[in-house]
């Protein structure tokens, strides 16, 4: 498996709109086992994704879904700064 947890801080007061541009019209993707978007308690712009794929082609692949295209171009512009990522190799997922 193949996972990616990382982080991106909104601009001031638009976390809620980068949390809808993140998942607002999300669908099954191929290979994807978890997609998790989280609030950071300590942090009001702050958003934490969590994602475990069956392997880094099918997360690379669901770039180029065209539902996933039009979230990423929607959510850029919510984007203030990148934060930590991570590549994990989960070995469970419930």
């Amino acid at each position: 498996m193949y996972g990616l947890i990382g982080s991106f801080d909104a601009h001031p007061g638009q976390r809620d709109a980068l949390i809808a541009a993140m998942t607002e019209g999300a669908q099954p993707m191929p290979g994807c086992l978890s997609y998790v978007v989280a609030k950071d308690p300590g942090n009001p712009d702050r958003l934490w994704i969590t994602e475990v794929w069956t392997d880094e082609e099918s997360h690379k692949a669901s770039l180029q879904i065209a539902w996933v295209k039009a979230a990423i171009g929607t959510a850029m512009p919510l984007i203030a700064a990148f934060g930590t990522q991570q590549v994990t190799e989960p070995v469970s997922v419930a």
